[in-house]
């Protein structure tokens, strides 16, 4: 059984910069990063192989957010900088057990196993 846990969230002001982490167990070829506010649709951030590397992000984060890998740790990590606050919104991590076609990593259904979210509020 895969299981994550987040954390790194919190409150920060415009500008500045977090960094989530998603600890991780089992049997894991991907991790992706989403975000979600209430009445809106789970948005896609960035998703990092679990040896590392092949990131994909959204055009929205790209040049701000960072996926990384901790090979010291069965981690991976979210950097977010220049943050402002429409980023304000629930971030999660997921795991996803099979390996998958690179374009399949933006999609909500290619991950196996989803982590309870992390808040982070951006303030002007």
């Amino acid at each position: 059984q895969v299981q994550l846990v987040e954390s790194g969230g919190g409150l920060v002001q415009a500008g500045g910069s977090l960094r989530l982490s998603c600890a991780a167990s089992g049997r894991i070829f991907a991790i992706g990063w989403f975000r979600q506010t209430p009445g809106k649709e789970r948005e896609f951030l960035a998703s990092i192989r679990w040896s590392g590397g092949n990131t994909v992000y959204a055009d929205s984060v790209k040049g701000r957010f960072t996926a990384s890998r901790d090979n010291a740790k069965n981690a991976v990590y979210l950097q977010m900088n220049s943050l402002e606050p429409e980023d304000t919104a629930l971030y999660y991590c997921a795991a996803a057990n099979t390996l998958r076609l690179l374009s399949r990593w933006m999609y909500t259904d290619a991950y196996d196993y989803w982590g309870q979210g992390t808040q982070v509020t951006v303030s002007s």
